[in-house]
């Protein structure tokens, strides 16, 4: 993904509200499954990282990207996640 890619997919993240929060349990199958879905309708997401969560950001972002997710961006204990989808319902089309 190039970076004008990257910045296009935050312009539209902005104004997104986080739809997950990874709490002390960390990222787990069920919530990759639920993420998975999500992104599967809209294609973009926001996810919060709470303060009792005991794992790193990078190790974080790093886990959603071996689920096949893209990390578009990493900002404070925010992450937002990016998935090309064929039933999304509006589809983002890159610059």
């Amino acid at each position: 993904m190039t970076g004008k890619q990257k910045s296009y997919l935050r312009s539209l993240a902005h104004e997104l509200k986080p739809v997950f929060q990874v709490g002390k349990e960390g990222v787990n199958d069920e919530m990759i499954t639920g993420i998975r879905n999500y992104l599967n309708k809209h294609e973009l997401m926001k996810i919060s990282v709470l303060q009792n969560c005991e794992e790193e950001m990078e190790d974080i972002a790093s886990a959603f990207e071996d689920c096949g997710f893209t990390v578009v961006q990493v900002i404070g204990k925010t992450i937002v996640l990016y998935l090309k989808s064929k039933n999304a319902k509006n589809p983002i089309i890159l610059p």
